[in-house]
């Protein structure tokens, strides 16, 4: 049996920068709708608009900032910035006083995760052997997800130590994100000979679309029927509150949805390296409808937090695949414009998806949501086993 080589140092480093990003920006969003609703007297709709059109943003500067990279063939500069911006704007969520100004704060926020996300994606792969990068893309979401769990867990805690003081947990969640500057200004190296994208087209343009290759455009349908059928988690939590969890209790269910997708990351990319990725792709997305479908039926906070976990091993088993398999698939000069325009297009089915949870929420109620959502997945795993052998996954 041959023995598996560790993961590059750089990767590991990166995964630690996901950590504590996530780790502020959870604090933040695990507490977010519920301020959102019952503080600022904002609708599910207006949660599912606000949190569609942050992602979309994120999405849509993914694909400026990977171009770039590509272009001058060099990615850290790029996620400095990103994670930079990010920590600066974390301050803008306690000074809120308006839904106005809740999505301003999460428009600068998720500018700055546009302008990281597609060049470190890129930055893992070029760090990373190719028989390892569902290894490495499963660390980094594992490590990602870690912060995502001990964020809703110091929220909960600072929410019981402060009488529910929502905009003290919001101010306290700025420190993580500073260190996580630190942490990538020191410790990732970029690789030498990153090859630049030379006469490299626009990506609007006939030349631009064919140069990432059929094999990525196959996948870039895939993801955009499976994020149609997922929307925001934004509505995990007003699931939560709907049943009659407590509000200091209410990051709890995002503490579920991240733990098992923090122990599901790693394993199946690992798994995904020795035996391929489209079986656990189609195995991930069934978990999704299983998903749904506790938090359409869900009486109390038992089935919100069980449809919580499910979820957060459809996560554990997709998003990491489908990061590997943007590596795989894209011209090595064109690896962060790949990610720009895998995110982009997906940022945009997920706008979608979440402005229809909200529409579906507030005209027929929560159960409505989760129930097109299994709908949605159940339509979409379909699909994808009905034109699979198209597919060069």
């Amino acid at each position: 049996m041959t023995e598996r080589k560790p993961l590059p140092r750089g990767v590991w480093a990166l995964g630690l920068v996901s950590l504590l990003m996530d780790l502020s920006s959870e604090m933040i969003h695990s507490l977010l709708p519920v301020f959102l609703v019952t503080v600022l007297g904002a609708s599910a709709l207006s949660v599912g608009i606000i949190e569609g059109v942050a992602e979309a943003t994120s999405s849509i500067v993914k694909l400026f900032s990977g171009t770039l990279s590509d272009r001058i063939g060099r990615r850290k500069p790029l996620a400095l910035l990103g994670y930079g911006m990010a920590a600066v704007t974390k301050p803008l969520f306690p000074l809120a006083s308006s839904v106005a100004m809740v999505l301003a704060a999460r428009f600068v926020d998720r500018v700055g995760k546009g302008i990281r996300g597609a060049p470190r994606d890129a930055l893992v792969a070029d760090l990373t052997p190719p028989e390892q990068r569902g290894a490495a893309y499963g660390l980094r979401q594992a490590l990602d997800t870690v912060g995502a769990v001990l964020g809703p867990l110091a929220a909960m805690a600072l929410m019981a130590l402060s009488s529910d003081d929502v905009r003290l947990v919001f101010w306290v969640a700025a420190l993580p994100a500073v260190l996580c500057v630190v942490v990538l200004a020191l410790g990732v190296r970029e690789p030498p000979g990153i090859p630049k994208a030379r006469a490299l087209h626009p990506i609007w343009t006939r030349a631009g679309l064919a140069g990432l290759g059929r094999p990525f455009w196959a996948l870039v349908a895939v993801a955009v029927v499976m994020t149609l059928a997922r929307f925001s988690e934004a509505f995990l939590v007003l699931r939560a509150q709907d049943v009659g969890l407590a509000l200091a209790l209410v990051p709890a269910v995002m503490v579920a949805m991240n733990v098992t997708y923090t122990v599901t990351a790693y394993p199946v990319g690992a798994l995904s390296d020795r035996i391929g990725r489209h079986g656990l792709l189609l195995a991930g997305f069934a978990v999704l409808i299983l998903s749904d479908a506790a938090l359409a039926l869900a009486d109390g906070p038992l089935l919100v937090v069980i449809g919580a976990a499910l979820w957060g091993v459809h996560m554990g088993m997709t998003q990491g695949l489908l990061a590997a398999l943007v590596a795989d698939g894209a011209p090595t000069d064109r690896r962060g414009t790949a990610f720009g325009v895998f995110n982009l297009v997906t940022g945009l089915a997920l706008l979608a998806a979440s402005v229809l949870a909200g529409a579906l929420w507030s005209a027929i109620g929560p159960a409505a949501t989760f129930w097109a959502g299994a709908g949605f997945s159940a339509a979409a795993l379909l699909g994808l086993l009905l034109v699979r052998r198209g597919f060069p996954l």
